[in-house]
C-alpha cells in the first residue's frame, strides 16, 4: 500500500539539499510514496521514470553461493547533465550534422549518469575461515554471531588482508574504523557512538556491504541529516555527526544505533569507500565460560528436544536435535528480527485484506492502520498471524520471507527453511538451530525477548495501543524465570516451543534454552524438562 500523507515536505528538504529530482523520487518511492505523487511533489507530473536500481535474487537454498551486494546507487551532488543547442534541420526531410551530435552527446550523457547511478557493485572473491577447523567459508555478507569471537574476527581480518581486499573494518569493542585499501590499512580513524547493548538499535556483529553512499543522508526515524552516509545494511548506517534540519547537531547522549564518526572523519573514509565493499563489524569479545555440568534424565511427549546451557554449550539433555521438524509459530522471532531491520516502526501500515487470515485471536480490520511497533505486541504475544502478514506485506509478501531465508543463513541456521511469515504452513528448522536463534536474539536484539515475555510495556515508540494482549508464552508449573520465548502450535507441527530460562542450578543461576517439537503438551514438557535440571543438575566440583 502507498503512503497517502503529502511527500513535498520531504521533498523539499532534498531538494534544498541539492539532491537531482530524479533521485528524490526514487527516495520518495523507496520510502512508500507511489511514483505518482513523487513526480507530483515535484512538479514533475508526466516526465520520464528515474533510473532504478537492479536487486540481486538470492541464491537457492539447496545450493548457497557467495552473497554480493545489490546493485545500488552512488549518490553524488550534482548529476551529469548535457545542454545541447540543435540548429535548423538543412531540409524538410533530414536532420543536420549538429542536430545529430546534440543527439549523441545527450545518450552518452545519459549512459554515463546510469552508471553513476546505478553502479554495479564490486564482487569480492574472497574465503574467510570456517567454524570448523582447516575449513574456509565464501565471503557472505550478514549477521555473524562467530565474530564475537576475538579469535575468529582476527582470522576473518588477516584472510581478507591476505586476500588484498580492499574492506572497512569497525570495531566496536576498541571503538576504531580502519579502511584498507588491497589489503593495507590507509586510515584509522575513532568511532564516537554505537548502538546501545540490548537496545532496538544496537549493531550486531557480522560482515556487510557498502549498500549506498549520500553525502547527506536525511533519516526519516530520527528526522537528523547524517553527513557522508554510507548504509551497510537497512537502517545501519557509518556517518559524520547527525544535525537537525535547523542545524543543531545532536547532543553527544544521543544515538541511533549507526556507527558515527566525527564529520571530517566520516568524509575521509567516505572518499576511500566504494559501493560494494565489505563491512566487517566487530561486536564485543566473548566471555570465558568454565562452568559444568554432572549429567543425570524425563519422560516427555516431544519427539524432538534440546535443553543446553546458553553460555557454553553444554547439552544437558537432548532428542533427535539434529532432525528437522516443522516449528509453527516459533518462525514468528525470525519475522520480528526482519520487520525490526527492514521496517521503520513508527510507520502506520495499511493492514491488507490478505492479512486477514485464521490467527487465535482477531483484532486486526482490512484497511484499517496499525504502527508496525504495535504490530510486533500482537506478533510475539497473542502469536497472531494477521500481524505476520500484515508486516510482510509492507515489504512483500514473497521478498519479506526472502528476507528471512537470508537472515537465517546469516546466523548460520543451516538446516531451517521458510515459506511463510507466520509458521502456519511449512516453515521447518531443528532443536540446534533453534539454539543458535535463541542465542542470537539474547545476545543481539534482547528487546524481542522482552516483548515476548511482557516486560517491555513502554518504551522508545511509547506503549503499544492495543489492550488487554493474552501472553501465550509464559509457562505455568515451571522453576525458572521465562527470559524470552515463543510458543507455536499447528495440526502438522503439533506443539511446539523455544525459549531461554534462568535456572537455579546448584545455586548458580545459569539461562538455560530449551527446545521442543512435536509435542502433544509443549507447558508440560518444558515444565518438566526445566525442573529436571533444576533438580538433578549441579556444578561440577574442581579435582
Amino acid at each position: 500500500m502507498a503512503r497517502t500523507d503529502d511527500p513535498k515536505p520531504l521533498a523539499d528538504r532534498l531538494r534544498a539539499i541539492g539532491m537531482p529530482s530524479d533521485i528524490i523520487v526514487n527516495r520518495l518511492v523507496l520510502e512508500g510514496w507511489s511514483e505518482d505523487a513523487a513526480r507530483a511533489a515535484l512538479g514533475t507530473a508526466g516526465a520520464p521514470a528515474p533510473l532504478a536500481p537492479q536487486i540481486a535474487t538470492p541464491s537457492s537454498a539447496e545450493s548457497p553461493a557467495p552473497i554480493t551486494a545489490a546493485p545500488t546507487a552512488e549518490v553524488s551532488a550534482s548529476p551529469i547533465a548535457a545542454n545541447v543547442r540543435t540548429a535548423p534541420m538543412a531540409t524538410g526531410r533530414g536532420v543536420s550534422y549538429r542536430t545529430l551530435s546534440g543527439i549523441l552527446l545527450v545518450l552518452v550523457a545519459l549512459g554515463v549518469s546510469a552508471y553513476f547511478y546505478i553502479a554495479p557493485p564490486r564482487v569480492y572473491s574472497i574465503s574467510i575461515p570456517g567454524m570448523e577447523a582447516s575449513s574456509t567459508l565464501p565471503l557472505q555478507y550478514g549477521a555473524l554471531p562467530a565474530l564475537s569471537d576475538p579469535d575468529y574476527y582476527a582470522s576473518v581480518k588477516a584472510n581478507m588482508i591476505k586476500s588484498a581486499a580492499s574492506f572497512i573494518d569497525a570495531n566496536l569493542e576498541t571503538m576504531q574504523l580502519n579502511v584498507y585499501v588491497n589489503g593495507t590499512s590507509t586510515l584509522t580513524v575513532p568511532i564516537l557512538a554505537k548502538g546501545k547493548v540490548g537496545s532496538w538499535w544496537e549493531t550486531p556483529a557480522g560482515i556487510y556491504s557498502i549498500q549506498t553512499k549520500e553525502t547527506n543522508h536525511l533519516s526519516s526515524i530520527g528526522d537528523v541529516y547524517m553527513p557522508y552516509s554510507m548504509d551497510f545494511q537497512g537502517n545501519f548506517f557509518i556517518h559524520g555527526w547527525p544535525y537537525y534540519p535547523d542545524g543543531t547537531p545532536v547532543s553527544t547522549s544521543y544515538s541511533g544505533g549507526c556507527i558515527r564518526l566525527s564529520t571530517d572523519d566520516a568524509k575521509k573514509v567516505f572518499d576511500i569507500a566504494k559501493v560494494g565493499m565489505p563491512v566487517v563489524v566487530y561486536n564485543s569479545a566473548a566471555v570465558g565460560d568454565d562452568f559444568d555440568y554432572q549429567l543425570k534424565a524425563p519422560s516427555i511427549s516431544a519427539q524432538d528436544y534440546l535443553v543446553a546451557d546458553l553460555a557454553n554449550g553444554t547439552v544437558l539433555v537432548s532428542q533427535n536435535a539434529s532432525s528437522t521438524a516443522p516449528i509453527a509459530s516459533v518462525t514468528k522471532l525470525i519475522t520480528a528480527l526482519v520487520a525490526t531491520e527492514y521496517i521503520n516502526l513508527d510507520k502506520e501500515i495499511t493492514v491488507p485484506s490478505s492479512a486477514i487470515v485464521y490467527t487465535s485471536v482477531p483484532r486486526l480490520r482490512a484497511g484499517s492502520l496499525v504502527k508496525a511497533y504495535d504490530l510486533l505486541f500482537l506478533l510475539l504475544q497473542e502469536s497472531s498471524n494477521e500481524a505476520a502478514e500484515t508486516l510482510a506485506a509492507e515489504k512483500g509478501r514473497a521478498q519479506f520471507v526472502s528476507y528471512m531465508n537470508q537472515k537465517a543463513k546469516a546466523i548460520g541456521l543451516t538446516n531451517t527453511v521458510f515459506t511463510d511469515p507466520s509458521g502456519a504452513k511449512a516453515d521447518v528448522s531443528t532443536p540446534e538451530d533453534l539454539f543458535k536463534l535463541l542465542k542470537y536474539i539474547y545476545a543481539n536484539r534482547r528487546f524481542v525477548f522482552g516483548i515476548t515475555t511482557g516486560e517491555i510495556t513502554d518504551s522508545a515508540y511509547g506503549a503499544p495501543s492495543f489492550k488487554n494482549i493474552q501472553n501465550f508464552n509464559q509457562i505455568k508449573g515451571a522453576s525458572a524465570k521465562l527470559i524470552g520465548g515463543k510458543v507455536g502450535q499447528t495440526t502438522e507441527a503439533g506443539e511446539t516451543y523455544a525459549g531461554i530460562f534462568q535456572v537455579d542450578v546448584g545455586g548458580v543461576p545459569r539461562d538455560i534454552a530449551v527446545i521442543v517439537l512435536g509435542s502433544h503438551d509443549s507447558p508440560s514438557d518444558v515444565a518438566k524438562l526445566l525442573n529436571f535440571v533444576h533438580s538433578q543438575y549441579a556444578p561440577a566440583q574442581s579435582p
